[in-house]
């Protein structure tokens, strides 16, 4: 009873004793409380990917302004870009304020590019420049998301952060899909100052919710200077470069499908309404990935998978080269399927390379054992944080790499080609550094680990 009383939140809703891996508070109150912060914040998180990724479609409708395919790879490009390098400094915010508190702030922060939207695209006087402005406000929503995960691995015990977080991720996810699923319906019904003002009242239901529903954790402790230390890992970069070419693809086919639709197969433009199954299946499939891991081993997942990114990746340039539509939809869901299922082998990775880094030569049953792991949770927390930000730089990446393709040669062969080349690069690493056991002795590798 005195542990149900001391997990009540306090004034302020914040909460001074939280202790999740207790199984008898578990049990008797932190089950409860987390299922409902959890709740909350897939909603807040889930419009944090739809404000993210409305210019996908919006860009895709603004025909009456005559900008060129490449411009609009621009303005679809800016929110990728400005949203990787929020998660960052969002990923500190819920510790320094609570996570409560900065739910509230960053989905009421949402109602920015949202009315934003609706002020560009409601006068036909806009100019290029202010377009630009307007949609890398979008950002904000991509930040949510290393909050959001920042945030909810409090509320949960060691043993069911997996799934919890795996939750928290996909909720996000989906909303590439809902926002590409719901817009083309909405715009068609209301014009499109409608693809901003739709998510006001929604915006401030999850800002309600988050206010009246979730709880501040008082013993949520993030360093920057772990950050850094972790940023100044070679492991660290490796896996950056991995996941840009796994979530940073996602995000990246996810967001450039409605355009590449668009501007490579005009006959079919109204088929745009379809491109929210390729963000659809990748959220889907993501948890695939996790469990093909915990199976085969994280390293040998993303080994093949990245091979099969590349057979994908040749497979949407022979259907553009061969102007086959059916082709190209088929190739593109099964590229941005491929992304989605590196996506939960990367991320399950992270915490077993810097597991198995940090018991290296520590004797198995040792108090020092013990304490290699703490430490190697903590260098993956860390990690992580660095990783998911530079990851999603990719989708910026994508997004340049087709506007600048279409604008020199007309077509997206060299950026497709581009992409498969880093996939090689990614396929070969994985190999290098977590596979092979050639030449160990010179050059190690974590292939023992089976990470």
């Amino acid at each position: 009873m005195a542990a149900t009383q001391a997990a009540a939140p306090e004034k302020g809703r914040w909460i001074g004793d939280w202790r999740p891996d207790d199984p008898v508070f578990w049990e008797s109150t932190g089950k409860k409380v987390a299922r409902r912060n959890l709740v909350f914040s897939i909603l807040a998180e889930h419009l944090g990917f739809t404000l993210w990724t409305v210019w996908s479609i919006v860009a895709v409708k603004l025909g009456g302004y005559r900008f060129s395919t490449d411009q609009l790879f621009w303005i679809v490009s800016l929110p990728n870009l400005v949203g990787s390098a929020l998660r960052i400094p969002y990923t500190f915010a819920p510790a320094r304020f609570g996570g409560r508190n900065w739910t509230v702030v960053s989905a009421t922060l949402l109602l920015v590019p949202a009315v934003l939207l609706a002020v560009a695209v409601n006068d036909p006087g806009t100019p290029y420049w202010a377009f630009l402005a307007i949609a890398a406000t979008a950002g904000l929503g991509g930040g949510n998301f290393a909050s959001s995960m920042a945030n909810i691995t409090h509320f949960y015990p060691q043993n069911r952060q997996g799934a919890a977080l795996g939750l928290n991720a996909a909720g996000g996810n989906i909303g590439v899909s809902s926002v590409q699923l719901l817009m083309p319906l909405v715009i068609a019904g209301f014009g499109l100052a409608a693809a901003g003002l739709f998510w006001v009242p929604l915006v401030l239901a999850a800002a309600a919710g988050a206010y009246f529903c979730m709880d501040n954790l008082t013993s949520a402790r993030a360093e920057p200077k772990e950050m850094a230390k972790a940023a100044g890992r070679a492991q660290t970069w490796i896996m950056s470069v991995l996941y840009i070419g796994t979530f940073g693809s996602f995000i990246g086919y996810s967001t450039a499908f409605p355009l590449l639709i668009k501007s490579q197969f005009p006959e079919h433009a109204s088929l745009t309404s379809l491109a929210f199954l390729g963000p659809l299946v990748g959220s889907l499939i993501r948890p695939v990935g996790g469990w093909l891991s915990d199976r085969l081993g994280g390293a040998s997942v993303t080994f093949w998978n990245f091979a099969a990114m590349i057979a994908s990746v040749l497979l949407v340039w022979r259907a553009m080269s061969a102007h086959d539509f059916v082709l190209f939809f088929a190739a593109f869901m099964l590229l941005i399927g491929t992304a989605g299922v590196g996506n939960g082998s990367t991320y399950r990775m992270i915490p077993a390379i810097f597991r198995a880094k940090a018991v290296i030569g520590v004797e198995p049953g040792t108090p020092a054992y013990e304490e290699a792991l703490a430490t190697g949770k903590r260098d993956a927390s860390a990690a992580i944080g660095f990783i998911s930000a530079v990851g999603a730089f990719g989708g910026f990446f994508i997004n340049r790499g087709f506007g600048s393709s279409i604008a020199a040669t007309g077509g997206a062969g060299a950026a497709l080609a581009a992409f498969a080349a880093f996939y090689a690069l990614c396929f070969t690493l994985t190999w290098f550094c977590y596979m092979r056991t050639l030449g160990a002795k010179a050059a190690p590798s974590l292939a023992a680990a089976r990470v």
